[in-house]
């Protein structure tokens, strides 16, 4: 039976999804500090024959991930000196380069990251012990083994066989030796390295680096550069806190890697920019190469458009053309080599905006949304609320709009024409998504339940296949 959110024990909530980069595997972090591996298991061959295989029909097979193993990544700690409680919740997951068959990822909670190796390891154990004198010529058999210690001596002295054996006239007929066999394999999670006390603030990000040997932490304030194989000490490369904190004006929300150019990297700020930065020109990136930014609107200033300007996600394309972004309100793909603008802003909670009084006052407007992108970069997600996703066409002129909810019967609440597949991320052009931005609720958003919010999601590198959590539950699309 489906558990709402409301019954759902706090500790089984998911908080952070990834895939690898093959797509084979699949992680999620929930509250209680576990982490949750699974292994896709459809493309195997399971014994199957090449002749069977080529005469069944795969065109309708969907991707099937099963679990594999979990393991507990982080503890509930208390900062003595702070006096702060730090909860265990995961923050983020992100996968590293697999190596001789071990998987490795890095997990966070707000102050604390952690390198795991999740490796299968055989059991093995010894079937038989050297000699069986219940067999043995000219010595008494016993109904039941006697209690054997862990040197394989008898506890009993009167079964001390080593003592009182001699061997029968003409000798034995044959010699046992101890045989070792691998009964099953399990899989083992090993931490690695513990990365901890450099961030003051609260950990938001983690991304690795396409070198495979760095990765960045980032908390409200700073930014740390890290080597995999050093955690007691890492490089301040981002440091917006002033001198007087009085004079602050805005935090870090997001950081991320660039996927191919290992010297850049992106950081979104509770303004609603997005800086792009390049470490080769000094080791402290206090200033930005690019400024991603939208201008605000002659006369639309209000109460809550700093807080609705937020962002609180972003993602590169899979070519490092393009990051995606989320705030509360709109979902917005910036072309990293045009600065004036968004190519593309589609309106996601549009309809909210008579209502963020109240959102305001329950605190859902501080919520952070997630976004992906597909692997082809034709379409882009992000989700809402009721359990509700929103997966659009990203090719220029395409129309393709899907509202989905998670759930264990999905109704897909919106069906429009599918995108052009001739077209392709590289040809887009700026353009904006207006309109019914979810058929499925009210126009002023009554019906809506704000408890209920799908937050974190992935979208698989190779294929048409979105992971989404809801509470307690992950489901799996596909199309």
């Amino acid at each position: 039976m489906e558990m709402n959110i409301r019954a759902a024990v706090y500790v089984d909530i998911i908080s952070a999804i990834e895939f690898d980069k093959s797509g084979d595997h699949l992680a999620t972090g929930d509250r209680g500090g576990r982490v949750v591996l699974f292994e896709r298991t459809d493309n195997k061959d399971n014994g199957v024959s090449r002749r069977d295989a080529e005469q069944m029909d795969y065109t309708v097979r969907h991707p099937e991930f099963r679990y594999k193993t979990e393991f507990q990544s982080h503890e509930p700690e208390f900062d003595y000196l702070k006096s702060l409680e730090i909860e265990e919740k995961i923050n983020k997951i992100r996968w590293c380069q697999p190596a001789s068959g071990a998987l490795f990822l890095l997990s966070t909670n707000d102050k604390t990251i952690k390198y795991w190796k999740v490796q299968e390891k055989k059991i093995k154990k010894i079937s038989e012990m050297n000699i069986d004198p219940s067999k043995t010529p000219g010595q008494p058999s016993s109904s039941s083994p006697p209690p054997v210690v862990a040197n394989g001596v008898h506890a009993d002295p009167a079964h001390d066989y080593l003592s009182k054996f001699s061997f029968p006239p003409g000798g034995l007929p044959s010699l046992r030796l101890p045989v070792v066999t691998s009964l099953e394999t399990s899989l083992v999670a090993r931490c690695r390295r513990v990365y901890a006390h450099a961030h003051d603030y609260h950990i938001n990000s983690i991304s690795n680096s396409s070198d495979g040997e760095t990765f960045i932490s980032a908390d409200d304030l700073r930014v740390n550069l890290w080597n995999l194989e050093i955690s007691n000490q890492s490089f301040n490369i981002v440091d917006v806190k002033p001198t007087n904190m009085e004079d602050l004006t805005e935090v870090i929300t997001s950081a991320e890697f660039h996927p191919i150019h290992c010297n850049m990297l992106a950081y979104s700020s509770s303004k609603g920019s997005i800086r792009l930065i390049d470490m080769r020109q000094s080791a402290l990136c206090d200033s930005h190469t690019k400024l991603f930014e939208e201008p605000e609107a002659p006369g639309s200033r209000s109460f809550f458009t700093e807080i609705i300007a937020s962002i609180s996600d972003i993602k590169f394309s899979k070519d490092g053309r393009y990051i995606l972004s989320r705030d509360y309100m709109t979902l917005k793909l910036w072309d990293i080599n045009m600065d004036s603008g968004p190519v593309a802003s589609y309106q996601v909670h549009e309809h909210l905006r008579p209502k963020l009084c109240d959102l305001y006052e329950n605190d859902s407007i501080f919520d952070k949304f997630e976004c992906c992108l597909s692997g082809d970069g034709l379409r882009v997600a992000t989700g809402s609320y009721s359990n509700l996703f929103r997966v659009l066409g990203a090719s220029q002129g395409s129309t393709e709009a899907a509202t989905l909810e998670a759930s264990k019967n999905p109704m897909r609440r919106q069906i429009q024409t599918p995108a052009r597949p001739s077209r392709t991320i590289s040809s887009m052009t700026r353009m904006v998504r207006r309109g019914s931005e979810s058929p499925g609720a009210e126009a002023n958003g009554n019906g809506y339940d704000f408890t209920n919010k799908l937050l974190h999601m992935a979208w698989h590198p190779t294929e048409n296949s979105i992971a989404c959590a809801a509470a307690n539950s992950l489901y799996m699309y596909y199309a």
